[in-house]
């Protein structure tokens, strides 16, 4: 009889473990299919509410302005955000084109011709003579110089062509983003309070709350900070290589960009621009154009001070890596994301791990 019941028993255990494990099995399958279905939006969507958050309290003073209308506040600064990204973007990309075209018909014409160097350029420490003597033979016979130096000029043809391919990905990415974080802003209210109960779940009502209010401010920190100076920096450079007429202006714009982003001088990029200037033009527009150059480069010693939030004590490290690892990750959106991500991560760790130290202490100080 006790041999029976045991044998009874596991049977049902069996027949139990087994129906969970089917319906834990299909759980996670439609969970996966969810994902797989989502993951192409999962970077503009998170774009999205990281600019949402980033200037909501812009659009609670717009909201205010207008008379309480959500939808129309949300629509205006939507065109605004967009025509701040688009024209920029349409007047160095045009510029771009441009002059590929002029290259290419110089190329198939035969006329294409390349000024010679200044003897200054001998003077240049460490590739000076090199690259003199380089510039030169491309002065003189052109073909010869790209047969001499073919596996870097196809090297350097294929990186533009999948640079300009990313760009332009990256900005269709941007316009989509811009669009739903207009959305997220109708519902900002709904989604913070959305945002809070699945954090109380989480980490009990007070530390949810308090979590949720640090990560909206880390957010705001560093999109203004960091990304908002990172983007000033870029368009102030790119304004300057086109009045000076810079070939590919928004190449080196985009390069600003990127190094304003992981806390690197835009100067390295605009400094052999500045020497390209000083050979082909004349001194006084090379002068102010190098002088631009410079207040460009340390115009994130004021401005970060100005944008960035009060007690957001963030290494640049941090957001050195979020930059780097995002844009591998995900291209030049994840440029973006990946620096907020990474740091709203780091600010609750910290948060965390102080919490944990202060419970620690309370409790001695009870026990003692």
């Amino acid at each position: 009889m006790s041999n029976s019941s045991r044998s009874d028993e596991d049977k049902a255990f069996h027949a139990r473990a087994m129906d969970a494990a089917i319906r834990i099995s299909l759980l996670a399958l439609l969970v996966l299919w969810c994902f797989q279905i989502v993951k192409p939006f999962i970077m503009p969507v998170l774009w999205g509410a990281i600019m949402a958050v980033a200037i909501y309290p812009l659009f609670v003073k717009a909201y205010t302005a207008f008379g309480g209308r959500q939808k129309l506040t949300a629509t205006l600064i939507t065109l605004l955000a967009l025509t701040i990204l688009i024209v920029p973007t349409v007047m160095l990309s045009g510029s771009m084109v441009e002059s590929s075209k002029a290259l290419a018909t110089d190329i198939e014409a035969g006329t294409l011709t390349v000024p010679p160097p200044s003897d200054r350029v001998k003077d240049w420490p460490l590739i000076g003579e090199k690259l003199h003597g380089a510039w030169s033979l491309a002065s003189t016979n052109l073909e010869g110089a790209l047969e001499k130096f073919t596996p870097q000029v196809e090297a350097i043809g294929k990186w533009f062509l999948s640079a300009a391919a990313g760009v332009g990905g990256g900005v269709l990415m941007f316009v989509v983003s811009i669009i739903i974080a207009g959305a997220f802003l109708v519902y900002g209210r709904s989604g913070s309070q959305a945002m809070e109960t699945i954090a109380a779940r989480v980490m009990g009502k007070k530390g949810g709350t308090e979590f949720v209010e640090l990560a909206g401010a880390t957010i705001r920190s560093v999109a203004q900070g960091v990304l908002g100076v990172a983007l000033i920096q870029s368009i102030l450079a790119g304004i300057g290589m086109l009045v000076m007429g810079v070939p590919y202006a928004g190449v080196w714009a985009g390069l600003v960009l990127l190094l304003a982003i992981i806390q690197l001088p835009p100067l390295l990029v605009l400094g052999p621009v500045v020497v390209y200037e000083f050979s082909v033009a004349e001194t006084v527009p090379a002068v102010i154009f190098m002088i631009w150059s410079m207040i460009v480069s340390v115009s994130d010693s004021f401005l970060k001070p100005l944008f960035l939030g009060r007690g957001m004590d963030i290494p640049m490290l941090v957001i050195l890596l979020g930059a780097i690892g995002g844009m591998i990750l995900s291209g030049i959106i994840g440029l973006f994301v990946g620096a907020v991500v990474l740091a709203v991560g780091y600010s609750l760790f910290v948060v965390w791990l102080d919490q944990e130290q202060h419970d620690s202490e309370e409790q001695a100080s009870a026990e003692g």
